[in-house]
């Protein structure tokens, strides 16, 4: 296990350099996690007879792919950021990969539930413009994001962020010589192989149509929500209630219990 517990000390973030600036695993993992979403909603559709053409599920993942950027930028400003009113009176701040030395140094900083409400935004007005069915494209997305979230969160690991809180297991790593829980993985393996699991062998016994989709947001939030008990809450922002609750938290009840809220609604309309 010495090899794992170490295994920051010997891993480099970043994969390569092209042209002088620096690809890192996490930039890879995403445009992996994004392309595995748009082949598992394309396997969904023909496994499960969804009425929607490949070329407008090409066009949906454009606009929703757009929305998640955006709105995970902006979230993590909003939600995390301390010099939030800073980025937001200077907005074309937000995606600026240099420095004041102009140096790059990339893009940090994403929410996922700020990439939640951007997707939602991006599909809400997708489908009032295509004049479809918002409610299944959530299906579809809820059955099509949670395994490519998997390379998502591996990525925040190979990228040494998003640290665990400090544990004796010997399934810990060490960072800057404290060992801490892979709590990045344990997210990968709850909010990502846990959800789809649940929603795949429950999608047939689904009632009406947007069942799965909200059944994803409320699942994701109690995932998250676990799973946040190992991860080390945010240094700008530590424990904001109770002297255990974090931001991530507190963030996944709120969408959670909206879900739930929905779901609720739905049901009764049948």
């Amino acid at each position: 296990m010495e090899v794992w517990n170490n295994i920051y000390n010997v891993f480099d973030p970043v994969a390569f350099s092209l042209f002088g600036i620096s690809v890192r695993w996490y930039g890879i993992m995403y445009v992996a996690a994004l392309l595995l979403a748009l082949f598992i909603a394309q396997l969904f559709i023909k496994k499960d007879a969804y009425p929607i053409k490949e070329e407008l599920l090409n066009s949906y993942f454009i606009w929703v792919e757009i929305g998640v950027i955006l709105g995970a930028r902006i979230g993590y400003i909003v939600f995390y950021d301390p010099f939030a009113f800073y980025y937001l009176s200077h907005p074309w701040e937000i995606f600026n990969p240099f420095d004041r030395n102009g140096n790059f140094i990339g893009i940090s900083g994403m929410s996922f539930h700020g990439a939640v409400i951007g997707f939602l935004i991006a599909s809400f007005i997708f489908t009032k413009i295509k004049k479809v069915n918002f409610w299944l494209f959530a299906d579809l997305a809820g059955l099509s994001i949670p395994l490519a979230y998997v390379f998502g969160r591996i990525g925040n690991f190979l990228n040494q962020e998003l640290v665990g809180r400090e544990t004796t297991n010997p399934l810990g790593i060490y960072v800057d010589s404290v060992l801490r829980h892979p709590s990045q993985l344990y997210e990968a393996f709850l909010e990502g192989i846990v959800v789809f699991v649940i929603l795949f062998l429950y999608r047939k016994k689904a009632h009406f149509v947007g069942e799965i989709g909200l059944l994803y947001i409320i699942l994701y939030s109690l995932a998250r929500f676990i799973a946040e008990f190992f991860r080390e809450p945010d240094l700008q922002l530590g424990f904001i209630a109770f002297n255990w609750l974090t931001q991530g938290q507190l963030l996944s009840l709120i969408i959670g219990a909206l879900g739930l809220y929905f779901l609720t609604q739905k049901a009764k309309s049948g």
